[in-house]
């Protein structure tokens, strides 16, 4: 029997080269006339600020600039933010920038109508009320946050990165302009093209999974399979950066409905404890997860290996899934991604507790398709070190 499914999307996805031309029109949908842009000092940097508040400032917006936003954003980064667009009185919130700064702005939206403190809402205490209007422009192709209910901000006081999550926090509009994104290093491109890759395989095996979400996460595999080695290799390539754009977007509605796995329980601790970048840690993870999880999902990862491009036709269900953990790891090897865990300052010492934070990630517990007891938790990241 069918179960009855339930989709959340974006209220307005605008994608294309020169979408954030139309950053202005869309404030002005909302009546609203001083914004806050949360950002990060990378893109004030790269000049992608100005592609932003040119066209605000031919329309007479007034905005208020905060780009003091680091990688695995901390809370008290996000109070700062906040403080400063309540003095400023403004009233919408546009996150530019990669998954930090949208999921932090995202925050700064939910305390700005909302009682707090953060601490409540980042230990599990449920929005009340609708955020300030936000307007998301990403510009890296990884996150999704564009598209997500999901605002993953690090509690300083435990070391540990929590995640708000309500449909609430769906931005209103997301703005995917692949221009913006010419400027991603290589690195970049590999990490956050990893991260995408692995919520579309996490939401696709999930034990939320549903047919629209499969059919977008399946097709960000696709995509990403194709593209992700074309994009590392060359930012000037359109084609490619505007292809895993798509890919970045459709993987975070997936996950934003299905959820994430064991991969993302483990990999926020990570970021907290050690200050690995997400996607880095997504990736080193991946392939092991992949293995464990694959007894639970043979004909899903068999799936996984053909949308990769791989030739399962003729192999067992087993062998068709050990095909898609050895393609992602070829992939990853092939973008530069470290291999090992203690390659991006990971020590031993500390996996033991945080084998324990990741037990503690329930939603994305809850999503896996293999039931996984701590232990095998501490196993898999030693696996990993």
């Amino acid at each position: 029997m069918l179960r009855t499914y339930a989709l959340s999307l974006p209220s307005n996805l605008i994608f294309g080269v020169g979408a954030v031309e139309t950053v202005a029109e869309k404030v002005k949908e909302f009546g609203k006339s001083k914004v806050l842009v949360v950002t990060d000092k990378g893109i004030v940097g790269a000049g992608l600020l100005e592609k932003v508040l040119t066209p605000l400032e031919q329309a007479g917006i007034k905005a208020h600039i905060f780009d003091q936003i680091e990688s695995n954003p901390r809370d008290h980064t996000v109070l700062k933010a906040f403080e400063f667009g309540k003095k400023k009185g403004c009233e919408l919130i546009i996150g530019l920038g990669g998954g930090s700064p949208i999921d932090a702005a995202k925050a700064v939206g939910a305390l700005m109508t909302n009682p707090g403190p953060l601490q409540d809402y980042l230990r599990g205490t449920p929005l009340k009320n609708p955020p300030l209007p936000l307007i998301a422009i990403p510009t890296t192709s990884g996150t999704g946050s564009e598209v997500t209910q999901f605002s993953v901000v690090t509690d300083t006081e435990r070391s540990f990165k929590a995640g708000i999550g309500s449909p609430l926090l769906i931005p209103k509009v997301a703005i995917v302009d692949p221009s913006l994104m010419e400027s991603m290093p290589p690195s970049l491109a590999a990490a956050t093209g990893m991260d995408a890759l692995t919520h579309a395989i996490e939401a696709f095996v999930s034990v939320n999974s549903q047919p629209f979400s499969d059919a977008l996460a399946l097709h960000a595999i696709r995509l990403i399979g194709a593209f992700l080695r074309p994009s590392v290799a060359n930012g000037a390539n359109q084609e490619a950066r505007s292809q895993m754009a798509i890919a970045s977007t459709l993987a975070g509605v997936a996950f934003s409905n299905a959820g994430v796995g064991l991969v993302h329980a483990m990999a926020h601790p990570l970021g907290g404890r050690f200050d690995v970048p997400h996607g880095v840690a997504n990736a080193i993870l991946l392939p092991s997860v992949m293995r464990f999880n694959l007894i639970a999902r043979l004909e899903k990862f068999g799936q996984v290996a053909q949308a990769l491009g791989e030739k399962v036709e003729k192999l067992s269900a087993v062998d068709a899934g050990k095909r898609a953990v050895e393609a992602i790891s070829q992939l990853s090897a092939d973008v530069g991604i470290p291999a090992r865990l203690s390659e991006v300052n990971v020590k031993a010492e500390g996996l033991a507790q945080t084998a324990a934070d990741a037990m503690n990630m329930k939603r994305a517990m809850g999503s896996n398709p293999r039931v996984v007891k701590q232990e095998e938790v501490e196993k898999l990241y030693r696996e990993a070190l």
